[in-house]
């Protein structure tokens, strides 16, 4: 199957998601976040793009990006081989580092993009680990420094100052959606089906042959989708949905 291409949005802000293979462990230790935070902020100098907030779990990298002119490509291919390579050496290893293509999301909303940069920071909350503040490896200490790689310009216009900011990170989520409700709806479904099978409408997959449509089908739940999701969106049955 080829590879897709990516979907962009109009706002030119992106999520970007990934993670080591197999879910490995791709920090081992404080040397790791530092090397690849400084790639992060060398290669965004290079190719022109804005970090807007960051965070660096033991095993994966969210991060938040506005990028108008699509060099999104560019900057993941770069950032991931160079670490990849630290890491290979340093610990001396060999293989993939990192599980497969990174996973993007276009963000076209201000409620999504609030949502987003919140979901982000509070990763460390959500895995147990401490409350977002007190995390060392994400962008929560860098809203509203001018000196640091980090532009959080747009955020402080929508939340305000750092009392404002505070609260909001640390806000319970019921006052701002959630980012897999909000992302994981038909309309975030139809939009991975167009994204990685490069297909205009899920009943497309019902005129493919038994192992091109089973291959799909596993594409599809393996990024995210549920099986009554599947079946709602392609016409093709749970029995069958199952079986692939």
């Amino acid at each position: 199957m080829p590879r897709a291409v990516r979907i962009y949005g109009e706002s030119g802000y992106m999520h970007i998601y990934t993670r080591g293979n197999n879910k490995q462990i791709i920090f081992e230790d404080k040397a790791d976040y530092i090397y690849y935070l400084n790639l992060l902020k060398n290669y965004c100098s290079e190719i022109g793009i804005r970090i807007c907030c960051f965070c660096l779990m033991d095993n994966h990298v969210h991060l938040l990006i506005y990028d108008l002119e699509q060099n999104i490509p560019k900057l993941m291919k770069r950032l991931n081989a160079a670490y990849s390579g630290y890491f290979n050496w340093k610990y001396k290893r060999t293989g993939h580092l990192f599980e497969g293509r990174y996973n993007s999301i276009p963000i076209e909303s201000e409620e999504y993009l609030l949502s987003a940069f919140r979901y982000i920071l509070n990763n460390p909350k959500k895995a147990n680990i401490c409350i977002a503040k007190d995390y060392l490896w994400s962008s929560y200490s860098r809203y509203g420094k001018s000196e640091s790689f980090v532009d959080t310009s747009v955020f402080q216009d929508l939340i305000g100052n750092w009392e404002d900011y505070e609260s909001f990170v640390s806000a319970d989520y019921e006052d701002c959606p959630e980012l897999e409700t909000f992302t994981r709806d038909d309309n975030w479904a139809k939009a991975v089906m167009r994204d990685v099978l490069r297909i205009k409408n899920g009943s497309d997959l019902q005129h493919y042959d038994a192992n091109a449509r089973n291959e799909s089908l596993q594409v599809l739940k393996s990024r995210g989708l549920t099986i009554r999701q599947i079946e709602r969106l392609t016409g093709i049955s749970q029995n069958i949905i199952n079986n692939a």
